[in-house]
């Protein structure tokens, strides 16, 4: 059974999320700012990570991956669509706000390009591809455990902005429609923003996927 831990985190509170296992092995999604925070929280969690996913590359999701990989000597992984937003505040998002710092970071280690079965140490889980948000924008799903990381994708009566560089709305309802959507519809939906949801929420009561 997998324990799942959610931290807002940085400039507009990103959720980070620690997926920990019985073994104290876990892995870290989206550590989007805040990287003394967390670290400290790693540590009081006693857990040792194994591995940094990300959902996307959008800065806000991005400001904490080097010093969580620097400091657990850990890969970092992304979709093919986004390998090079890292290094690019333009792409990332953080070079348009005067208030925020610009955003840079080292390349991923591990590029994802298709859907498929992943497997890090000792955990498993499904990768989807669920572009329109931002073009390399990815879910990861734990069917065993009944949850996924779906980033900004969806939220809770609500949907990802489309108006980004990249952004695609015909593609974004189509992710959710045909990957999210189809989940069980108990699933726990983790997203970026906001608390959590589920498939059959997000049908009865979403107004944004009405009329698709």
């Amino acid at each position: 059974m997998l324990n799942v831990r959610s931290y807002p985190l940085g400039y507009i509170q990103t959720n980070c999320y620690i997926v920990s296992n019985a073994a104290k092995r876990s892995l870290i999604f989206d550590p989007g700012g805040d990287p003394e925070k967390l670290i400290n929280e790693l540590k009081r969690l006693n857990v040792k990570p194994v591995a940094i996913l990300l959902t996307h590359a959008h800065f806000d999701h991005i400001g904490a991956v080097d010093p969580i990989r620097d400091t657990f000597s850990i890969p970092v992984y992304i979709h093919n669509a986004e390998k090079k937003w890292l290094m690019d505040p333009a792409k990332n998002g953080s070079g348009k706000y005067a208030e925020i710092p610009s955003i840079t970071c080292k390349e991923a280690d591990v590029i994802l390009s298709n859907e498929s079965n992943l497997k890090i140490d000792d955990f498993s889980f499904k990768v989807f591809h669920t572009p329109g948000h931002s073009p390399g924008s990815l879910t990861y799903y734990f069917e065993n455990d009944s949850f996924a990381i779906v980033g900004d994708t969806l939220f809770q009566n609500s949907v990802g902005r489309t108006d980004l560089p990249g952004g695609n709305n015909a593609e974004l309802m189509k992710s959710i429609h045909t990957k999210l959507l189809t989940l069980p519809e108990t699933t726990i939906l983790y997203p970026g923003h906001g608390p959590e949801t589920t498939p059959e929420d997000e049908m009865e009561s979403n107004p944004f996927l009405n009329g698709f």
